[in-house]
């Protein structure tokens, strides 16, 4: 039990800025057993993001309440995702090579394919979020489901493609690179549950598009640089997550 729950904490620490106990640290080993925990850090992150839109909106317009969530939920991880999916918009944008786009992606700026796509993919989201005719719980909900799925569907890389190793580089960051099927299983449960408490038994029909959504990137991935990195995954869950989103919004038009 002792050993779980470092494998735990090893997850909430590598996905989030709350603190953890000291003697968690970013040990290879616990992180890729962490793995299976990734899907629940959206219950935690999705969840704050819901506390904060169900107490802004008693005070505030509803838009600002949304994007307040938003910010919390940025705020809470560290931009861990928004950051990757800067690095993947400005290496495959920039880059023509497999080397190239790696080193573009370990850059630590920022250029005008990383913040075109991230005003373009949070903006997607924050219009996907105002959409939807709920109260703050309805939304609330919809808002961990959503970080829940789209942090399942990204680390089934882990069980599907291989690591794109730059060997000079790959361990400028600690990333988790293997999922057993037992994990990876426990991580489905995870990243799906949230979608129980939705209204209605349709939404399970969005894992369709948001996975094959996964599986399109994948093939992207694969044919540039061999594989996924760190970055390849965050970009993946922001863009999983507006996916659902868009499903869920077509689903509320036509049934």
């Amino acid at each position: 039990m002792k050993k779980e729950i470092r494998v735990f904490f090893t997850a909430l620490m590598f996905f989030t800025r709350i603190p953890c106990p000291k003697w968690v640290d970013h040990s290879q080993e616990y992180l890729n057993k962490s793995s299976r925990y990734f899907p629940l850090m959206g219950w935690i992150v999705g969840g704050i993001s819901a506390l904060v839109l169900c107490g802004a909106s008693l005070v505030l317009p509803f838009p600002i309440a949304i994007l307040l969530s938003m910010v919390a939920s940025i705020w809470v991880t560290g931009a861990f995702h928004e950051d990757g999916l800067a690095d993947v918009c400005d290496g495959f944008g920039g880059g023509w090579t497999k080397e190239k786009i790696l080193l573009i992606m370990k850059d630590s700026r920022v250029g005008a394919f990383g913040i075109i796509g991230l005003i373009m993919v949070l903006g997607m989201k924050f219009l996907c979020l105002t959409s939807f005719p709920l109260s703050s719980v309805g939304l609330g909900l919809i808002i961990i489901a959503g970080h829940s799925l789209s942090r399942f569907v990204a680390i089934t890389f882990l069980f599907t493609h291989e690591y794109a190793r730059d060997d000079d580089q790959s361990k400028s960051k600690p990333l988790a690179t293997k999922i057993s099927g037992g994990s990876l299983l426990l991580a489905a449960i995870f990243g799906i549950a949230p979608m129980f408490l939705l209204s209605s038994y349709y939404v399970f029909i969005l894992i369709v598009p948001v996975y094959l959504t996964k599986m399109l990137l994948g093939r992207f991935y694969k044919k540039w640089i061999g594989g996924y990195t760190g970055d390849c995954l965050g970009a993946t869950q922001q863009i999983c997550e507006v996916v659902f989103y868009l499903g869920l919004i077509v689903l509320w038009k036509y049934t």
